[in-house]
Order: C-alpha cells, then sequence, then structure tokens
C-alpha cells in the first residue's frame, strides 16, 4: 500500500538513489521507490541493507508528464536523482509542480538551475512549494561553508574549494562532464563572468601541502545562489582532485572536446559527452568508505579589512547527499520547512541544522577561523 507514503525517490535505482533510500529507512521515514523498471528496481533495494525491515513501496513508471503526476498526486516530496538533468528534467519538475509536490534534486548541473529559477522559481513560490536543486553534497557543502564565512560582520566575497578523494558514479559522471562543457559562471563585482573551458588551476587544500589541480565544474551552484543575493559581491568555487590521473584524463577529454566537438550542435555535444561519460565510469562504484574517500571543503570569506576562513572536513560525499536528502524530507514532513519557492535547501531547512545532522552521523567537522 503506498497511502501512508509521502516521499517518492525517483530514479531510486541509481547509485545516489540507493544510499537515499538507506537513509530514509534509518529514519523510519517510509517511501515509494520509483523508476523506469520494476526489474531493476528490485535487484538494487536487494542491495541496500538498509531496506530490510524498511517501509517502501516499489513503483515502475514511464518517464512522461502524465505517468509521473499521477503518481505524485497526493504525494508530499519528490527527491528526483534522474539526469543528466537538462536533458530530462524538466518533465519530473512539471509533474511535481502540477501534482502539488515538493521538489529536491542532486544536481551539480548550474545550466539547470538557471533554468529553474527563470522558468519555475515564482510558479512554485506562488503554490508555496519548495523548489531545491543542488540538495546534494554539491553544491550543498559548499554552500553551507559559505553562510557560516557570511555569518562575520563585513565579509562580501566568497572563495569556495572542494576537495574530495571519492570516485564518481556512472550519471553523475555523464552529468559533469556536460556541465564542464557549457558555460561557466563565477561572481565578480555582482556581474557573472565566465571562466575559461578545459582550463585547470593550482590549488592548495587545508590538510596538505602540496598542490592540486581544479576547475571550475560548471561553476558552481554558490554562483547561481548568491547572484542576486546583497550580501555578495564576489563568488568563486572550484573543485579540485587528488586523483591526479583522473584528473589528468577529465582535462584531456575537455581539451578534446574543445578541438572536436565545440563546432556541434547542441544536441549532438551533449550526445558526446553522454557517450564519453559512460566509458570514464562503466560501473557504479562501491559504497564509500570514510577512511579512505574524504572531502574539505575550505572557504575564505573577505571584507574590506578582514575575513574569516572557513573549513568542513568530511568524508563520504554520495553518503553525506543521502543524510541531507532523507533529512529535509523529514523536515518538511513535519512542518519545519523555511522557505519555499526556488531556494537553496540550506534556506529552506536550515544551514546549522544540516550541519548538526550531518556532524551527529560521523560524516564532518567544521571550524571558522577569523583573520
Amino acid at each position: 500500500m503506498m497511502k501512508n507514503k509521502d516521499v517518492v525517490v525517483y530514479g531510486a535505482s541509481g547509485y545516489t538513489g540507493k544510499l537515499i533510500m538507506k537513509h530514509l529507512a534509518e529514519l523510519g521515514i517510509p517511501f515509494i521507490a520509483a523508476g523506469r523498471s520494476m526489474s531493476r528496481l528490485k535487484e538494487q533495494c536487494t542491495l541496500v541493507p538498509e531496506l530490510e525491515n524498511a517501509d517502501y513501496s516499489v513503483v515502475e513508471v514511464a518517464h512522461k508528464e502524465a505517468a509521473l503526476t499521477d503518481l505524485f498526486t497526493g504525494k508530499k516530496v519528490v527527491y528526483n536523482v534522474v539526469g543528466p538533468f537538462m536533458q530530462v528534467g524538466e518533465t519530473v519538475v512539471k509533474a511535481a509542480l502540477t501534482a502539488n509536490c515538493h521538489y529536491l534534486d542532486s544536481t551539480g548541473e548550474t545550466d539547470w538551475m538557471f533554468f529553474l529559477r527563470d522558468q519555475y522559481g515564482e510558479k512554485f513560490d506562488k503554490k508555496a512549494l519548495l523548489l531545491a536543486p543542488a540538495s546534494a553534497y554539491m553544491w550543498t557543502a559548499g554552500m553551507m561553508a559559505a553562510e557560516i564565512a557570511l555569518e562575520t560582520p563585513g565579509v562580501n566575497s566568497l572563495d569556495i574549494l572542494y576537495f574530495a578523494d571519492s570516485s564518481t558514479s556512472t550519471t553523475s559522471t555523464k552529468s559533469f562532464l556536460r556541465m564542464c562543457t557549457k558555460p561557466q559562471y563565477y561572481l565578480e563585482n555582482n556581474t557573472l563572468r565566465m571562466w575559461p573551458y578545459a582550463k585547470a588551476y593550482d590549488v592548495k587544500t587545508p590538510d596538505q601541502h602540496r598542490l592540486f589541480k581544479a576547475l571550475p565544474w560548471s561553476g558552481g551552484g554558490e554562483t547561481v545562489w548568491f547572484e542576486n543575493d546583497e550580501r555578495v559581491t564576489n563568488c568563486a568555487t572550484l573543485v579540485g582532485f587528488k586523483n591526479e590521473v583522473m584528473f589528468g584524463g577529465i582535462l584531456k577529454v575537455l581539451e578534446e572536446f574543445e578541438e572536436k566537438y565545440r563546432s556541434l550542435s547542441a544536441k549532438e555535444q551533449e550526445k558526446v559527452t553522454n557517450e564519453i561519460g559512460g566509458t570514464i565510469t562503466p560501473e557504479e562504484p562501491s559504497r564509500e568508505n570514510p577512511d579512505v574517500n574524504r572531502s574539505v571543503i575550505s572557504c575564505i570569506g573577505r571584507g574590506n579589512t578582514g575575513g574569516v576562513n572557513v573549513v568542513l572536513r568530511g568524508n563520504s560525499p554520495y553518503l553525506q547527499t543521502g543524510a541531507l536528502a532523507a533529512e529535509a524530507c523529514r523536515r518538511i514532513l513535519a512542518g519545519q520547512l523555511l522557505a519555499t519557492g526556488f531556494q537553496p535547501i540550506t534556506k529552506a531547512i536550515g544551514t546549522r541544522n544540516i550541519l548538526a545532522t550531518l556532524a551527529n552521523l560521523g560524516y564532518h567537522t567544521w571550524q571558522a577561523t577569523p583573520y
């Protein structure tokens, strides 16, 4: 029976979907595991040991607006894990809006975020519904560090670095590859500026002495959220890599894309990035190991005469995404939503609430050091 299940995880059979289900089960939240293939859903659910005694239903649904609207009607929250989002996501958003469901997703695609803001933000707000893309480690971790930095009086400039030693899922690889070939922006003096394509930058993490390479990685969702925020004048986000072999391979692909495929149509370009992304990560990685898959978020907040360094030291970015998604669902169901319309999840359920939840689960600690 599905009557008591107010949460739908759409794309539940994927890597991130399974981690969201794990955390929903641990919180005791009933949910619907939905996707396009019943056989795959059932097979993948057996791989999540936390589901053994969980209250959930498995539902096969066509990726069509009418079918999804029918599924979402009467539910309260839809968490979408089906991407790349600019290619297939709008169908899910339309269905959520029609069905009066709050919408969250796991994307890091900033062009998708801009699209949702401009096309659907006001529509969701009029219905008192939340529209929260990027409700995942990327870009929520940077937003948490940024919000802590902005608590320091005078800070109006944010320089953010993600640095993780973690594998990516197949869907994530396709998603990040396509978004790295699209326009990528940073905020400078309240104006969006475009990052150069296929250009790497040297970065230093707070925890290691040697330099690593980083990419704009679509420009960062923080830039989207802060573009029209009166508190922020400048914002730049980079994503660094500990795995130098992986980085070299990605940079080579991006350079090759500029040489061979930049002149193609948008549709042809995305076909290329889907195909290449599938070869980079042909199989899903294992569940993360916190002793291996560690992460650091560094935010330098600057004002006219001083500032603050905020550092989040953590582990298991994909597991953090699962925990964040489940906690967001829990708070929405409990009537604790703090904002509606197009909003970062930090504003929708509270930055310090998220920090506390992830800290209690052993996923990170944080510190802020004024200078």
